[in-house]
């Protein structure tokens, strides 16, 4: 699987302990950016990862920002983006059987690596399980046509 990583400042030390775990579990990961943790503004990451969600250059992307909740409004702003944060199991979870999450955004200011990866390897791992929520999907797919740009 192909996964697109990015972070802002507070979260670039999460983001590099991510990639290294996720490369040795044999993912394909590409890096959008930041490359330090110097001062530097979420939504230029945050919409770099997105958009290569949102035209299927990566399967799935990983945002992480102070606490998570920036990215996923960045995230979110792009056509067929269902970005979701979660700083816990159950929310990663859920996010993967219900919502069919093709982004998960992290808190870097909030969680430990050691449990940041457990959630990442939940989400990764979990599948959509279709039945009422792909009708759900559907609907906000449909919306995405209708409403937005």
């Amino acid at each position: 699987m192909k996964i697109g990583i990015g972070s802002d400042h507070a979260g670039y030390r999460l983001k590099e302990e991510l990639k290294k775990h996720l490369r040795k579990e044999g993912y394909d990961v590409l890096d959008f950016g930041s490359k330090s943790n110097k001062s530097t503004d979420y939504p230029q990451y945050g919409l770099k990862v997105a958009e290569a969600v949102g035209k299927k250059e990566v399967e799935r992307g990983i945002l992480v920002c102070g606490t998570g909740l920036g990215m996923a409004i960045v995230a979110n702003k792009v056509k067929g983006v269902r970005a979701a944060c979660c700083n816990d199991l159950f929310s990663a979870r859920l996010s993967r059987l219900h919502n069919d999450a093709n982004v998960l955004t992290l808190g870097g200011r909030i969680l430990a690596f050691e449990f940041a990866q457990e959630i990442v390897t939940l989400w990764l791992e979990t599948p959509f399980s279709r039945g009422k929520h792909s009708r759900r999907i559907n609907q906000i797919k449909g919306m995405e046509k209708e409403r937005f740009i």
